[in-house]
C-alpha cells in the first residue's frame, strides 16, 4: 500500500507525471480520511506510457498464447492471496461495502483464470478451398496497443475483464485509471508485474477526463479503445477514435427494469429488487432502477418493500453489519438529490427516503437514503434517465405485454429482469426483452465472468465482454491462402473453371 502505488506505472517503474501536480484520493465514508496524492497526468505523460506499449507489443506478441496464459494464471494467484487487502484498499477509496468488493476482486480472478484457460482455446477456422492443391486458413491475431478507460464502481472486475482478454490475445495496454478510485488498480498491476508481465506490457496513468483520458483516446499509436462509463462520454470517444479509425469497445448506461407479475414469489422477488437497487448504493450500470408492477399484487407488494427497504442498514463499508455504503462524493450527492427534486416535480410519490442522510453518524461521508417513487409513469424522467444512485421507480403494469412495452421503452437495454412462476411468461419476455442480459427469478445484476456482457441500443456499440466474446474485442481476423500448385491459379477467373 506504499507511496509507490500513488504514482503512474510506465515501463514496469513507478513514476511521477511530467508536471508533478497531483489530485487526492478519498475515503467518501469519511471525507476526511485522504488515501494519497496521485499524479495528475497530461499528454506527455500519456504519449509516454503508449510508446513503453509500443515498444514491448513488439515481442509480447510473439510470446506463445499458452505461456502469456501462465503469467495470467500467476497474476490470479496473487489476486487470490491478496484477496482481502486489495478488497479493504478498494472499500476505503471508492465505498462499497467489504462483502461486495471481495465479490469485485473474486470477479478479477475468475477472469484472470478464465483468460487463461483461453490462451489454449484461440481457435482459427478452415475452410475447404474452390481450387485444388490449395489450402485456406485464418487465424486470429492481436490488435495492437489497447487503451482501457472504466469507471470508479468496479475498479478491480471491470478493468479485468478488458485488460486479461487484451494480453491474453497478445496486446498491450495503457490503463486510464478512474480518478475517484486510482489505487485499486495500482495493486492489481502489482500482481501482474509479480506474476512476470514484461515491461512495458501493461502500464498505468492516473488523471482527468480530456487532458488524460482525452489524450489516450486521440494517441495515433493506440489501436484500440475500451471504455466503460456513461453514454454521453462514450459518444464523445467514439467521435475522436474515429479519427484515427481505432477500433472501440463501449460498455456505457442502463435504465434496468425488474418485472414482477401477479404469480410471482413476492418474498423471492422482494429480495432480488433489494439487492438489484440498493446494492452498491445504486451505484452499477446494471442497476434495478425501475421495478414494474402488476396493478393486482402493487399496492401489497410495494408496502412490504418500503417496510424492508426502511431496515437497510447505511454506514461505513468497513462496518460487517453495512449493506448500505455511500455514494461517491459530493457531486453524485447532489446530482441524486437533483433527480429526487425532479420526480417530485414531475408527480410521482416519494414513499421512502428522498433526502441525504445527514445525522451525526453520516456527517462525515456521502449517505444518500434508499429511495423509493410510486405513481410513476413511463415518460417521467426519472423513469427514462440514469440516476446512479439508490432511488427506485415503481411504475404500475396491467398486463405482461404492457410491462414489457415499458421496460423496452427507453434509450438503453442493458440488463433486464421478470418474476413469475409462468414458463410461457418467461418465455415471452426472454423473447421479447431488448437487452443484452434477461435474469428469469433473478435481480438485474450477478454477471458471471465466462458469459458475454454487453447490452443493446444506446448501452453501447455492439460488443459483448466476458467469456469467449472478449476475444471478438481485442482479436482480429487474418486470412492466409497456401497454393502448393506450382501453378498460377487466378481463382474465380481461372480457365479450368469453364
Amino acid at each position: 500500500m506504499g507511496a509507490a502505488y500513488m504514482k503512474n506505472l510506465i515501463d514496469n517503474a513507478w513514476v511521477d507525471s511530467h508536471s508533478g501536480t497531483t489530485f487526492e484520493n478519498r475515503n467518501p465514508a469519511r471525507w476526511n480520511d485522504c488515501i494519497g496524492a496521485f499524479p495528475a497526468s497530461n499528454v506527455i505523460d500519456v504519449d509516454n506510457a503508449v510508446r513503453a506499449a509500443r515498444t514491448a507489443y513488439s515481442t509480447w506478441r510473439l510470446i506463445p498464447a499458452p505461456k502469456r496464459g501462465e503469467i495470467l494464471r500467476r497474476a490470479g494467484d496473487l489476486l487470490t492471496q491478496r484477496k482481502d487487502d486489495i478488497a479493504r484498499a478498494m472499500t476505503r477509496e471508492m465505498g462499497k461495502p467489504l462483502f461486495e468488493t471481495r465479490g469485485d476482486v473474486q470477479e478479477a480472478i475468475d477472469t484472470a483464470y478464465y483468460a487463461a484457460s483461453e490462451t489454449r482455446r484461440l481457435f482459427g477456422l478452415n475452410a475447404p478451398s474452390e481450387l485444388p492443391d490449395k489450402m485456406n486458413l485464418s487465424f486470429r491475431v492481436p490488435i495492437g496497443v489497447c487503451g482501457v478507460i472504466t469507471a470508479w464502481n468496479f475498479p478491480l472486475a471491470v478493468p479485468s475483464w478488458k485488460i486479461f482478454p487484451a494480453l491474453a490475445a497478445g496486446n498491450t495496454v495503457v490503463f486510464k485509471t478512474p480518478t475517484d478510485a486510482p489505487h485499486s488498480p495500482c495493486l492489481f498491476a502489482q500482481c501482474l508485474i509479480e506474476a512476470g508481465l514484461p515491461p512495458g506490457v501493461l502500464n498505468i496513468i492516473h488523471g482527468f477526463g480530456e487532458e488524460c483520458g482525452g489524450a489516450l483516446v486521440a494517441h495515433p499509436g493506440v489501436d484500440l479503445i475500451a471504455f466503460t462509463g456513461s453514454t454521453e462520454v462514450g459518444k464523445a470517444i467514439s467521435a475522436s477514435a474515429s479519427k484515427t479509425l481505432k477500433r472501440v469497445s463501449l460498455e456505457l448506461g442502463g435504465k434496468n427494469a425488474m418485472i414482477v407479475m401477479d404469480d410471482a414469489d413476492q418474498d423471492l422477488a422482494l429480495e432480488g429488487v433489494l439487492w438489484g437497487a440498493f446494492g452498491t448504493t445504486g451505484q452499477r450500470c446494471t442497476a434495478t432502477s425501475r421495478l414494474i408492477v402488476h396493478g393486482t399484487i402493487h399496492d401489497a407488494f410495494i408496502a412490504k418493500l418500503c417496510e424492508r427497504a426502511r431496515t437497510l442498514r447505511l454506514g461505513d463499508g468497513m462496518s460487517p453489519n453495512t449493506e448500505v455504503g455511500p455514494v461517491i462524493n459530493e457531486k453524485q450527492l447532489h446530482s441524486i438529490a437533483r433527480y429526487v427534486q425532479i420526480g417530485k416535480d414531475e408527480g410521482a410519490q416519494c414513499v421512502l427516503g428522498g433526502t441525504p442522510e445527514t445525522s451525526e453518524e453520516y456527517k462525515n461521508g456521502w449517505f444518500y437514503k434508499p429511495t423509493i417513487f410510486t405513481g410513476v409513469l413511463p415518460v417521467m424522467r426519472i423513469a427514462q434517465e440514469e440516476i446512479f444512485g439508490p432511488v427506485l421507480s415503481v411504475i404500475r403494469a396491467s398486463s405482461l405485454t404492457q410491462a414489457i412495452e415499458i421496460l423496452n421503452g427507453t434509450m438503453y437495454g442493458l440488463s433486464a429482469a421478470i418474476y413469475t412462476r409462468n414458463v410461457n411468461a418467461a418465455m415471452r419476455a426472454i423473447r421479447d426483452i431488448e437487452s443484452g442480459i434477461v435474469y428469469i427469478n433473478g435481480p438485474t445484476i450477478g454477471a458471471e465472468a465466462h458469459m458475454p456482457f454487453g447490452g443493446v441500443k444506446q448501452t453501447g456499440n455492439g460488443h459483448r465482454e466476458g467469456g469467449w466474446t472478449a476475444f471478438d474485442i481485442f482479436t482480429e481476423w487474418k486470412t492466409v491462402y497456401i497454393d502448393y500448385s506450382g501453378n498460377l491459379q487466378k481463382a474465380q477467373i481461372d480457365a479450368d473453371r469453364h
